[in-house]
């Protein structure tokens, strides 16, 4: 395994919907492996595959386990969303391409998916409070869509701004959760 390069924001890759996974193969499997550890050396809480330049629809996350022993992860590939709860949560939200942002982002309280594993097995997953967070936000990413279309027009101001200052080479450490 090894880290890959994250995209910035910036980087045209990031606006481009990905592309549906047709090849379960080991090449595949060890991409999702490579974004694993490129996701924990950087601190992050999920990992879509265009954020390293790869158009395929595959994310990775990592959130504490429900039963409140130690983290689940994992990988998913082609999701789709089958159920967002009407109920919406607050919370402050970073992302790996914007290191060094964080800005309180809306999001759905609950989310189900359907996809596949790396090896092209069907899978469902549902997530509440942080892993529906991940989960909607890393699907955004394979849509081509960022965090910051997500903030309050102010924030979203004030997020170019710093962007404009180059606020992203020198990032502060984080203080909310980093997707």
């Amino acid at each position: 395994m090894s880290t890959l390069p994250i995209r910035l924001f910036g980087d045209p890759v990031l606006r481009q919907r990905a592309n549906e996974v047709t090849e379960f193969d080991d090449k595949l499997r060890r991409l999702a492996d490579d974004m694993m550890e490129t996701m924990r050396a950087s601190s992050g809480a999920g990992l879509a595959a265009n954020q390293v330049g790869v158009l395929k629809r595959l994310f990775t996350w990592e959130a504490p386990d429900p039963s409140g022993e130690g983290f689940a992860s994992g990988a998913v590939v082609n999701p789709d969303i089958t159920f967002e709860s009407e109920e919406i949560q607050e919370g402050e939200e970073g992302c790996l391409s914007f290191p060094g942002l964080f800005y309180p982002t809306a999001r759905p309280l609950e989310v189900h998916i359907t996809a596949q594993d790396v090896f092209g097995e069907d899978v469902e997953m549902e997530g509440v409070g942080l892993l529906a967070r991940i989960i909607a936000h890393e699907i955004d990413h394979l849509n081509g869509i960022l965090f910051i279309e997500h903030l309050e027009k102010h924030d979203r101001k004030d997020a170019m701004r710093r962007i404009r200052r180059g606020e992203l080479e020198n990032p502060p450490a984080p203080e909310g959760e980093v997707l």
